[in-house]
């Protein structure tokens, strides 16, 4: 086959051929520049320990030291020119670095590897996110509490199946939703905890002959310690694959939380107004007030849980020590932490700015029989029934309300008598939903007693 036939093959793009197929599937600096912070803080790093180790000479270790500040400054400004010859954000800083202080450049890479260097400055940078992300929990936790706090005591309904179940507040509603979040913050705590062990030192894959102090460096780049395998060092992506299962998980969390905000917010059920700032309207229906915020954050759990399975594709069959595969594993993470961001900012702004329609949610909290188990607790208490014989007195004058096309409150007390005569004027005292969701006083229930606890509690703990 000609050349020209050859190139007309690989197509417009890479008219140049096979060199320009390789160049493009090697290069990474087109994601990997985002790591440029910490990549010029390990390298910062990684000299001042040379220079304490007599590797290199103070003044060599000096000018890389402020040679590198002085490339930080050019990306941070928008002037460095990135080149994907040079493949990654590594290989460009140091040919940049080359170019501001001449030859001591060159002894930077002493006693390390690109893989060591790429496992930390990733790692880094899934740590400096989980500080991030750790921030935007917090902040949509709070802004959970604010809700709760103000309707503590407003009943809506609680649903099981989407069915009207019994009733709860909206207080403890709110709640659920601080609990769950706690638990994602819990997670992105500890795995920052599992993650912080410094690969840098680790060099390809076996160590260095060179006399260097890695827990110098694991301690001037905020580590616990240095990582006690260089093998796995260099071919340890967990901390990655953790980093997209905790987001899978929370980001299930937001697309539930979102879910119910787009059945809440609709003409049916009118259980909340999403403020302007997070709702659109229709290019054809004027009446229209779509929660487009929402419904967004509903769908990326498909984007956060794509990468996640992504990268465990990537790395379930890899060898020890480093592939080139694990050069996968950036874009997915970036794009998953991108994503995870923007929803809980998203949604933190939706729940500080709706508003709960209280009228409408207790009126949804009195209908659909919601208060059918109070009414079988007060057979068990009142006359000693057996709960599955109280529970089928419930279910016949469940069944009498539906034939009257009434709720229970509203049967006579001669409906009830003639279902069971034991039954006196008292059962209307449980019927009410406010005397419902003020008799769940066990822990962790939804009385407003027990709501304003939580509510005081995670206050405490928050800060």
């Amino acid at each position: 086959m000609s050349e020209k036939s050859s190139n007309q093959m690989w197509g417009g793009r890479f008219a140049a051929g096979p060199d320009a197929i390789m160049e493009a599937i090697n290069a990474s600096i087109g994601f990997d520049k985002r790591m440029a912070t910490q990549d010029i803080a390990g390298s910062r790093a990684h000299a001042a320990m040379l220079a304490a180790q007599g590797i290199i000479t103070p003044s060599d270790a000096d000018a890389i030291r402020e040679g590198l500040l002085t490339v930080l400054s050019e990306i941070e400004a928008g002037t460095f020119q990135f080149s994907t010859a040079l493949e990654d954000i590594h290989m460009n800083v140091e040919a940049r670095l080359s170019e501001v202080i001449g030859e001591p450049a060159g002894r930077l890479h002493t006693a390390r590897s690109r893989n060591d260097q790429v496992a930390t400055d990733f790692k880094l940078w899934v740590r400096d996110q989980l500080d991030a992300v750790e921030g935007g929990l917090l902040a949509l936790m709070r802004a959970l509490l604010g809700q709760a706090e103000a309707g503590a005591d407003w009943v809506m309904p609680g649903f099981t199946h989407l069915q009207t179940a019994q009733p709860v507040t909206w207080g403890h509603h709110m709640m659920a939703y601080v609990e769950m979040f706690a638990r994602d913050l819990s997670r992105v705590r500890d795995a920052r905890k599992r993650m912080n062990e410094c690969p840098l030192g680790a060099a390809a894959l076996a160590g260095t002959g060179f006399p260097i102090d890695r827990h110098m460096t694991a301690e001037a780049l905020g580590f616990d310690r240095p990582s006690a395998n260089s093998l796995d060092a260099v071919s340890d992506r967990d901390f990655a694959l953790e980093f997209l299962g905790l987001a899978s998980i929370s980001a299930i969390h937001l697309s539930r939380m979102a879910e119910e905000l787009v059945i809440w917010s609709s003409a049916q059920f009118r259980f909340v107004t999403l403020s302007d700032r997070f709702s659109t309207g229709s290019s054809i229906m004027p009446q229209k007030k779509n929660p487009d915020a929402a419904e967004l954050i509903r769908a990326k759990i498909g984007r956060i849980m794509g990468a996640n399975v992504a990268l465990m594709t990537v790395m379930k069959g890899l060898p020890l020590a480093y592939s080139k595969d694990m050069q996968e594993d950036k874009e997915q993470v970036f794009d998953a932490a991108d994503n995870w961001m923007l929803a809980l900012a998203a949604m933190e702004g939706m729940v500080r700015d709706m508003t709960a329609n209280r009228p409408v949610l207790e009126a949804a909290a009195a209908s659909g029989f919601s208060t059918a188990t109070d009414l079988a607790d007060w057979l068990v208490r009142e006359l000693n029934l057996p709960f599955r014989t109280a529970h089928h007195v419930t279910g016949s004058l469940v069944a009498l309300a539906e034939k009257k096309g009434c709720d229970l409150p509203d049967l006579s007390l001669d409906d009830m008598t003639a279902v069971h005569d034991g039954i006196t004027e008292a059962v209307y005292d449980v019927l009410g939903v406010h005397n419902s969701v003020a008799s769940r006083q066990s822990y962790g229930g939804t009385s407003p007693v027990r709501v304003r606890e939580q509510i005081a509690r995670w206050k405490d703990i928050l800060g």
